[in-house]
């Protein structure tokens, strides 16, 4: 299942990356669903405000949208991280396993979640799209010694 927040990520990252408007189809790619199925949620998210889209330009979040995909992204990283540091779910299934989460965990957990975890005050700008993971929670990773 696929939520507005996950939608908001996906093209707040995209048009951070991008420096511009998210493409539709990059935002379908991003979220795994056709691009019908993404025009669709693109414009219950432009019904209320939180998206501008024009055709063949693409989508631009609003102010407002901007803040609620900064939020679902910080969520999103608190999950990760407590996956990682708390549960010690390894590298090859922490992503997965956020993923799965994201969508049903709404952001008065998330704040419980934060409390036992060690988040960067930075977050959610130290997030690395591309590798869709808190890039200092990869280096945190990739930097343990191996057994």
């Amino acid at each position: 299942m696929n939520t507005q927040r996950q939608y908001l990520k996906a093209i707040y990252l995209i048009q951070e990356s991008m420096d511009g408007p998210a493409a539709t189809g990059d935002i379908a790619d991003t979220v795994g669903v056709s691009p019908a199925s993404a025009n669709e949620m693109i414009g219950k998210l432009e019904e209320r405000d939180l998206a501008d889209h024009e055709k063949y330009k693409g989508v631009s979040l609003t102010d407002e949208g901007i803040a609620r995909a900064r939020d679902a992204l910080e969520t999103y990283c608190i999950i990760e991280r407590f996956l990682v540091e708390v549960l010690e779910v390894d590298d090859e299934q922490f992503r997965a396993e956020a993923r799965q989460l994201e969508s049903v965990i709404d952001e008065t957990v998330a704040e419980r979640l934060d409390t036992i975890i060690d988040r960067s005050e930075q977050c959610p700008d130290c997030f690395a799209a591309d590798e869709d993971v808190c890039s200092l929670l990869e280096a945190a990773t990739t930097s343990e010694p191996a057994d």
